[in-house]
């Protein structure tokens, strides 16, 4: 039997000492002493064995000289050395090994007499380019750098796979030409060194056995687990871990890096958000030890004091080395509690930090006390680096999935409300991941108070419906101009007075207040019956200029017939935009009371919701002067608010004045989310009640008079209760010292409204030429009720 491995190679292999004997015959004759003395009692001892010097190829036939051959490499393989280095005699890129070192033999002996020696990834096309490549540095002074790193995985007798680095000494290796090998140009080396994956190529260049490889070369291993490790656990990482065998790898890796055969990989991911610590969606493959079976669990509940202090405190390795001592010093942990249900006898936390904030746990977990403790915890220092990235990687993953649901089936959410949505979003991402049906559900957030409020512009339907006049009138005065022109030159006296009839009775529409049906009307008539006929005449010279001047004037952005709804609509517009912003910056001081949820809305003036409870931030909190001190920030807020409104007022295309109300309400109300609009809305009939009061309250009026309970100038507080009275008047109170509001407070009883009564109101003037205040006078508000 041969020693070849590769049914095809460009060597016909010949296992020969000849160089090493050459060697001991110079030192022979050339050296004296001990040196000369040895060399000549191994040749001596050699002579006998031709096949050493002329070549073997048979493994017989190695097999048998073998005792003679390590007397013969004791120089290169010193017996003292034997239990230390990893050494044998080899062919380059073969699996044949001999003459091994006991600390060799000992390590193929715990793999097992079936384990067969192969290099990791070593393929016969490979072996051959890689052997040619040989030819080449050797015979035509190429510099071909083709070595890559090379590994034996090994097992060891209890199953933890060992990685060993390969490398070669080939000093004792001829290559010799036989009148099969080509004589190679340096066209023909240039397109073998551009062709590497052209296998026929390389041994039409190179036939098989074109080469006699005759020699011996050294191998030596050293043990390169850890940094093998933590480079196959990099492009682990690289990859998705959603793999169906992610766990199994992750724990072969760490099993190697450890050296426990049963080393068991958990990984619980934190939710900053809800403190929580939970299983993450993309991890699911691997298992949280912490949880066990649970999927989320409070920091505080599942870390004891001593833990949470280390993770979470100082971020460092926690490491227990026998879980029962641990838990009869602490019997409430129920860290030690969860870890001991699953016979875990010792254990590794490690918290995985970015840019200082907390993404999860690493896990490491064995069923014997001892061998993971507080020293080898600090292996993990080598893998933590990649495990970061990795993990935060898939972290923002999840992240972008749950936006992008969020986006698609809900809408764009203010920040307060999001983590509700991302939690719900994360179930139904997960439930799909696993290939279960899983309708999105409506979030809802219980027992919140809200806040309601609005400053309306006044007279601004009026205002509209007399801008709508103005420019109508001017469009029907051109209008019929041009039409008596054209009818005195047709003239067609009986067309002529019959269309006069009809453009008068449209203005005659237009005298009235205007109504959206007659303006849809008299615009109908205008583009249905007006229109083409004064396009009949558009050829005509004479009408020509007049007519196109028309048309031109119904441009929307800058004809004159749109004149005093474009100064209407800037008028509105530029309120609502002041406003809006205005109560947006002011909202980033309202989220240091307490965050809450905000929404507020463009109508004919700006309009607000806000809605503040547990519920909402649940990682917080929540006390009752947290609501209190909300309604003073929107007191002052909206009163500053109609003062800013003045202060500019004289600016506007329109003068108008502007209307500020408030709603106090009390009862803590539900508000659900509706999937079909998009929107949050009060939850129950009961709870309807608070809507359908802040429909009705801005147009109502004093009761017993027609007076509206919003007035130009002064802000109109709405409640039900005398707490509610109180509480209000105190707020009064603090804004009169500051200035903002005069010191006469009007009591207000509101007519009765549909199914609504006993409602009241405090009326104050708002002092318009007080200082006022800066935003960041109101993050200043901390006042207890």
């Amino acid at each position: 039997m041969g020693i070849e491995q590769f049914e095809n190679n460009p060597f016909q292999l010949c296992i020969s000492f000849h160089l090493l004997i050459e060697h001991l015959e110079k030192v022979a004759n050339e050296e004296s002493g001990y040196a000369s003395e040895r060399a000549q009692a191994l040749l001596k001892e050699i002579e006998p064995y031709p096949e050493l010097r002329d070549g073997i190829n048979d493994d017989k036939q190695l097999q048998k000289d073998l005792p003679v051959i390590r007397n013969l490499l004791a120089d290169l393989f010193p017996p003292a050395l034997t239990n230390n280095e990893i050494k044998a005699v080899t062919i380059p890129f073969h699996s044949l090994l001999f003459n091994r070192t006991q600390r060799l033999k000992n390590i193929m002996k715990g793999a097992g007499d079936q384990f067969d020696v192969t290099i990791r990834d070593f393929d016969e096309h490979q072996f051959y380019v890689m052997s040619c490549c040989l030819i080449l540095n050797e015979l035509y002074n190429t510099h071909l750098d083709f070595g890559k790193p090379m590994f034996y995985d090994i097992p060891t007798a209890e199953g933890i796979i060992k990685h060993y680095r390969i490398l070669y000494n080939a000093d004792f290796l001829d290559i010799i030409p036989t009148e099969k090998s080509r004589k190679l140009t340096a066209q023909e080396i240039d397109t073998l060194i551009n062709n590497y994956d052209d296998l026929s190529l390389w041994m039409e260049m190179f036939p098989p056995g074109s080469y006699i490889l005759k020699g011996f070369a050294i191998l030596s291993m050293f043990d390169a687990t850890i940094e093998n490790a933590v480079s196959v656990l990099k492009g682990t990482l690289l990859t998705t871990l959603n793999d169906v065998n992610v766990e199994q790898d992750f724990e072969s890796i760490f099993r190697s890096i450890y050296k426990i055969p049963d080393l068991n990989v958990g990984f619980t991911a934190f939710d900053p958000e809800e403190n929580k610590f939970s299983s993450i969606a993309n991890m699911r493959k691997i298992k949280s030890y912490m949880l066990n079976d649970s999927l989320e669990a409070i920091c505080t509940d599942i870390l004891g004091p001593k833990s949470y202090k280390a993770i979470m405190g100082k971020s460092e390795f926690f490491a227990i080395s026998n879980s029962k001592k641990f838990f009869l010093e602490h019997p409430d942990s129920e860290l030690a509690h969860q870890f001991l249900k699953q016979n875990i006898q010792s254990f590794i936390l490690a918290p995985v930090m970015k840019d200082g904030l907390l993404l999860g746990i690493l896990e490491l977990a064995s069923h014997r006390p001892g061998e993971l403790n507080s020293v080898n915890a600090h292996k993990l220092e080598v893998v933590m680096p990649f495990l970061v990235n990795t993990i935060d990687r898939q972290i923002s993953f999840r992240q972008n999935r749950i936006q992008a649901v969020i986006q698609n089936e809900y809408t764009t959410l203010h920040p307060s409300v999001q983590w509700k949505f991302r939690k719900e979003a994360q179930k139904y991402i997960e439930r799909r991941d696993n290939h279960r049906d899983y309708e999105l559900r409506e979030v809802v957030f219980e027992n919140v108070y809200p806040l309601y409020g609005q400053i309306d512009i006044k007279g601004s339907s009026d205002l509209r419906n007399r801008s709508t006049q103005k420019d109508l009138n001017n469009q029907l005065e051109a209008v019929i101009s041009i039409v008596k022109q054209l009818y005195s030159v047709e003239k067609k006296a009986a067309a002529y007075s019959q269309k006069l009839q009809e453009y008068k009775l449209l203005t005659a529409d237009l005298s009235a207040l205007i109504r959206a049906d007659v303006e849809q009307h008299i615009q109908n008539f205008i583009e249905g019956k007006v229109h083409p006929l004064l396009q009949r005449f558009l050829d005509n010279e004479q009408f020509k200029a007049e007519i196109e001047d028309y048309f031109k004037q119904l441009d929307k952005s800058k004809g004159s017939y749109y004149t005093y709804r474009r100064k209407y609509d800037d008028t509105v517009s530029t309120i609502n935009q002041k406003m809006a912003t205005m109560l947006d910056e002011r909202q980033m001081a309202a989220q240091e009371i307490f965050p809450h949820y905000y929404e507020r809305f463009k109508t004919d003036g700006v309009e607000h919701n806000l809605y503040i409870g547990a519920s909402i931030t649940p990682n917080r909190a929540f006390l009752p002067a947290h609501f209190h001190n909300l309604r003073f920030w929107q007191l002052q807020t909206l009163c500053e608010m109609e003062r800013a409104h003045h202060q500019y007022k004289d600016s506007l295309p329109y003068q108008l004045d502007v209307t500020t109300l408030i709603l106090a309400y009390s009862t803590t109300l539900s508000i659900r989310f509706r999937m079909d609009e998009k929107r949050f809305d009060v939850d129950g009939t009961y709870n309807a009640r608070f809507e359908i009061v802040k429909k009705r309250i801005d147009k109502a009026y004093i009761k017993g008079t027609r007076e509206r309970i919003t007035q130009a100038g002064k802000i109109a507080i709405v409640y039900a209760s005398d707490t509610e009275e109180k509480e209000y008047r105190d707020h009064i109170r603090q804004l009169q010292a500051k200035g903002i509001l005069a010191e006469h407070i009007e009591d207000i009883e509101i007519e009765d409204l549909q199914s609504i009564s006993g409602l009241k109101a405090l009326r104050v003037q708002i002092l318009h030429y007080a200082p006022v205040e800066t935003p960041d006078a109101l993050t200043n508000i901390n006042r207890t009720f």
